[in-house]
């Protein structure tokens, strides 16, 4: 693909945003459902793609992290279906009006959500998020542009075609998702770049990937999906719920960015505490990287030769491992624990395990994460879980936008002021 004709790309998306921005709630309901119908109804040709799309990635030898994400099957397609129907079913942000107020000289003001125009989003390995992707940004009245990682090419172009028939059914242009299909690299720079037609970048992958964002674009960029995910048990947990929490958090689908990298223990409980866990996470062969206090409980432990557990080394806590490994400390109490996280932790999802109301306040008001739990899983930072439908990303950001992305962090505002003949004195 020619810079002219990504350029053109861009000038595409930019014309189908004017006119998805001025679609009714009912078109973009339509197309979505259309959406939801259409992966159901293809779903055999979209499996198909995806099968030599994992085959093809098997023999590269990508990580069976990498695999794992890139992998749909009948279950994961009928949930991105329900996923799209479930935005369909959510109010429109489009035009609501908010913090209304009448002026002393007579001005009635308020802000207008509108939608932010084109999303460039650039994501690696997981199809699914193209229908995210998708059916947000449609929702919100907004074109995108997408990159896909050259591993789901073939995935991606059937998930494309069945956006853009459905589109074309309720109406609505076609151009209005886009995909780049030609995985020259060189052309995610140029994507960066392309201001004069794409309003926000929204990158969806490796700190790699977010670097160049930040470095290249000439695009605001929203970043995050970065996820070094801590819970600590503290010395007041109910060890039974702590124990299915990690668990959950941990082995559920290792391989995505709020999945748990670290636990955190407190030294109170930590020796009848640390193997409760190591044995009920041994059954699905997680692997442990133990600091020394905890490793030595492990190794003295009546099971501990049938655990896989290995000394931490000294870059294990600043790991995102997504995969089945996980990082055991032993800390002094709240503050040593809090002051780790503060040191390792990406900002994403960080939790506590405690029945001390007072430390659950204390976590929650001194952990500057992008979400917070108290006694529930890291697996819960998710845009369907929070109640939003579905999410572009979590962000890590403190400006725009934070945690999952739903259908209000796609949009932005403009003032809307009402007069009757006022001039300014």
């Amino acid at each position: 693909m020619s810079e002219l004709s990504l350029s053109a790309l861009g000038q595409r998306a930019k014309a189908a945003s004017r006119q998805l921005g001025r679609a009714s709630s009912a078109q973009k309901n339509a197309a979505l459902l259309a959406i939801a119908e259409g992966l159901e109804r293809n779903a055999a040709q979209i499996l198909a793609a995806n099968a030599q799309d994992v085959a093809d990635a098997q023999m590269a030898g990508l990580s069976q992290a990498l695999v794992d994400r890139l992998l749909l099957t009948e279950k994961r397609l009928a949930g991105m279906a329900a996923d799209t129907r479930s935005v369909a079913a959510l109010p429109d942000p489009v035009g609501e009006e908010y913090d209304g107020r009448l002026l002393p000289n007579g001005l009635r003001i308020a802000r207008r959500r509108t939608p932010l125009g084109v999303l460039g989003v650039i994501y690696e390995a997981r199809p699914n998020v193209t229908i995210d992707i998708a059916a947000l940004s449609l929702k919100t009245g907004n074109a995108a542009i997408l990159r896909g990682g050259k591993e789901t090419l073939r995935s991606n172009l059937a998930l494309v075609e069945v956006i853009q028939a459905a589109l074309e059914e309720a109406g609505l242009p076609g151009d209005s998702i886009l995909y780049i299909d030609n995985p020259d690299r060189a052309l995610v720079t140029e994507l960066l770049r392309m201001d004069q037609y794409v309003d926000m970048i929204i990158p969806r992958g490796g700190n790699a990937l977010h670097k160049l964002c930040r470095e290249q674009a000439t695009i605001p960029v929203m970043t995050g999906g970065i996820g070094i995910c801590h819970l600590f048990v503290d010395a007041s947990a109910d060890q039974d719920k702590a124990v299915e929490i990690i668990h959950n958090a941990k082995t559920q689908r290792p391989s995505v960015c709020n999945s748990l990298d670290t636990v955190l223990v407190h030294r109170d409980v930590a020796a009848g505490f640390v193997p409760r866990m190591a044995e009920r996470l041994a059954g699905d062969a997680v692997e442990l990287r133990a600091d020394p206090v905890s490793f030595l409980i492990l190794e003295r432990s009546a099971n501990g030769s049938d655990w896989n557990v290995k000394q931490a080394g000294p870059d294990d806590f600043d790991q995102e491992w997504l995969s089945l490994i996980l990082g055991v400390k032993v800390v002094g109490g709240l503050d040593e624990a809090m002051d780790h996280i503060a040191a390792h932790s990406t900002g994403h999802s960080d939790g506590i395990l405690t029945e001390t109301y007072g430390n659950a306040q204390r976590f929650v008001n001194e952990i500057d994460s992008a979400a917070v739990f108290v006694n529930a899983s890291t697996r819960f930072n998710d845009g369907g879980q929070l109640g939003l439908g579905a999410e572009v990303a979590v962000s890590t950001q403190k400006l725009h936008a934070r945690g999952p992305m739903g259908l209000r962090e796609l949009t932005t505002y403009k003032w809307v002021v009402f007069g009757d003949g006022q001039v300014r004195e």
